[in-house]
């Protein structure tokens, strides 16, 4: 695979999508969808992760955490792939394009959303880089469940309605999200475990054990789509059937990776991605089939 597409991290992406997928399901609920600005925030939010996972190359490289041969996804800087410059100036390409891309929801939420996006920039850096890197002493869980679930769920809906919610369909949606978001995270570090403790990273995986993070993992995964349900109280009772489906898809991945190492739980992170995604779209028709007056 080419290693800039591999740098992209392709098997996380949905996760990224699944945030502006449910916060566009809460518009709709509201009766206020609006496409142009649905698809700016899609746009925004994958490149935002894009530069991201560039930032985690180029600074896990440059601070020594990252070796040659390390379980996972191929680092290309560290296998020599990509110049270390090249990865650099490739992440700040991309969050100046992205900066310039959210400024154009102004016109929707007014000037107020500038810090949200600087936020955002500041987080997709901080997550890797900087004097206190998140992911590094074990806040890249709670920052996820912020950055991937609340911040684009409840954001996503605001630019098409214009007015500020966070009643129980929207907040239960944005949690869910997050806590299934941070499923992705908790499988990442679960892979790279002992990579991470020869090198002094501080994952949640790392402070607290794999054991005890798979247990996390598991519940993650029944609050998650159990606040999807609630979000969706209202709907016929068969809707739940859908979410104990894609509870029981979590249980099957969650019983593999108690037994599984290395680079054979890739494909545990990009199932758990795709399950978080087609809850998230299975909210919006949800929500838009079954809204308020109706």
């Amino acid at each position: 695979m080419n290693p800039w597409i591999e740098a992209m991290r392709l098997r996380t992406l949905p996760v990224s999508v699944a945030g502006v997928a449910a916060g566009t399901g809460c518009a709709v609920f509201h009766h206020g969808f609006s496409l142009l600005p649905m698809l700016i925030c899609l746009t925004f939010a994958v490149v935002a992760q894009i530069a991201s996972n560039f930032a985690n190359e180029y600074y896990d490289f440059r601070n020594g955490l990252d070796k040659k041969g390390r379980e996972g996804f191929r680092r290309g800087v560290t296998e020599g792939d990509i110049a270390p410059m090249a990865m650099r100036n490739a992440t700040f390409g991309l969050l100046i394009a992205d900066i310039i891309l959210g400024c154009s929801l102004i016109y929707w939420g007014g000037w107020w959303l500038v810090p949200v996006g600087a936020a955002i920039a500041i987080f997709a850096l901080a997550y890797s880089a900087g004097p206190y890197p998140l992911s590094h002493h074990g806040l890249g869980d709670i920052a996820v469940v912020i950055f991937f679930g609340i911040v684009p769920v409840t954001f996503t809906e605001y630019v098409q309605t214009q007015i500020w919610r966070l009643d129980s369909t929207t907040l239960f949606s944005a949690i869910g999200v997050g806590l299934l978001a941070a499923n992705v995270l908790i499988v990442n570090n679960y892979r790279d475990y002992e990579d991470d403790k020869a090198v002094g990273k501080h994952t949640t995986v790392v402070i607290f054990g794999r054991k005890a993070m798979s247990r996390i993992y598991l519940l993650d995964a029944i609050i998650g789509f159990g606040l999807f349900s609630m979000a969706s109280t209202w709907a016929p009772s068969w809707i739940s059937a859908g979410w104990a489906i894609l509870v029981g898809g979590n249980i099957a991945l969650w019983n593999r990776l108690r037994h599984l190492e290395g680079a054979a739980l890739n494909n545990i992170l990009k199932f758990t991605s795709i399950l978080l995604c087609l809850g998230a779209i299975y909210l919006l028709i949800i929500l838009s089939v079954w809204t308020k007056g109706r």
